[in-house]
């Protein structure tokens, strides 16, 4: 029986193919136990490992050591070996080809899904290196050891299951109606525009952030770093300015760049982030009409 990719849906649901832990989805391509594709036993390499770093330390000319700065992760390599194993009765020049295919290379990015101890993370990367020698087990359909090795540019490792947050801008309250009846009616609650984005990692995280108007000047704050993201326009009723934090982009009803209308005293897109633990967003335009929204959405990141 020919061996086939699933349907490549991982920008949706990454992941979503993994039934059991050991397994790795990539491209399409399910690997690991229950599959032609056996993993060794010796795992993955640069999966569990903190990425290197760069490091923005200055020594001290006239001291000892050196003045601390940030760290900047460089990209992860990931790397493993696989084993080909094809069935019974299956064609194992099929089980090599669907291979093969997985492990193309390719200009884009895609989601790289592991699942350890129930739990699934994911990076988006490339496969930069392949290798499975023409030898004697290739050439008689034996056991055939293949190495391949992956580079995420983002070294975090995300979860597969995305959060999302949404509010609107503050309301005050009804009040009491005049005149006084027992009991008091004291009103519905306000809306406050403020809401919380929880992130579960142990590292900091980048959230799509999208307001919906009518609004006037929309802008969202992080109220523990005082990071915000405030524009200059106009939104009507039916637009949607999407902020993607991590690739800087902004982006006015999928179309047309906006970046440009960032108020000067905006925080740079890339620099918006949840750290680890509770942020807080308030949602405060600077005016506003019925159905006035942000939402984020991101992943909880892990080192």
């Amino acid at each position: 029986m020919a061996e086939t990719l699933t349907p490549d849906r991982n920008d949706a649901s990454p992941g979503s193919l993994i039934d059991r832990d050991g397994q790795i989805q990539w491209a399409g391509l399910l690997l690991g136990p229950g599959t032609p594709y056996a993993i060794d036993r010796q795992g993955l390499t640069g999966w569990e490992d903190l990425p290197e770093a760069d490091s923005t330390d200055a020594d001290r000319p006239t001291g000892h050591g050196a003045w601390t700065g940030a760290q900047y992760a460089r990209p992860r390599r990931v790397a493993g070996t696989l084993w080909l194993l094809p069935g019974p009765g299956a064609d194992p020049l099929d089980t090599l080809r669907t291979l093969r295919r997985a492990l193309a290379l390719q200009d884009r990015e895609q989601w790289l899904a592991v699942r350890m101890h129930g739990e699934t993370l994911l990076v988006r990367a490339r496969v930069v290196q392949r290798v499975i020698p023409a030898d004697r087990q290739l050439l008689t359909g034996g056991p055939v050891r293949a190495a391949v090795q992956w580079l995420a540019a983002d070294p975090r490792r995300y979860e597969s299951a995305e959060q999302s947050a949404r509010t609107g801008p503050p309301q005050p309250e009804t009040g009491l109606v005049w005149p006084l009846t027992w009991p008091l009616d004291w009103g519905q609650p306000a809306v406050t525009g403020d809401v919380p984005a929880d992130n579960d990692g142990s590292a900091p995280t980048q959230p799509l952030i999208v307001f919906h108007g009518p609004c006037g000047n929309p802008t969202v704050t992080e109220r523990s770093t005082g990071r915000r993201l405030r524009y200059l326009i106009d939104l009507g009723p039916d637009d949607e300015l999407v902020v993607d934090t991590a690739a800087g982009t902004v982006t006015l009803n999928g179309t047309a760049s906006r970046r440009h209308t960032a108020a000067p005293d905006s925080s740079p897109e890339e620099l918006f982030a949840f750290a680890p633990g509770r942020s807080e967003l308030a949602f405060r335009p600077d005016r506003s009409g019925p159905g006035a929204t942000v939402t984020a959405r991101w992943r909880s990141a892990e080192w």
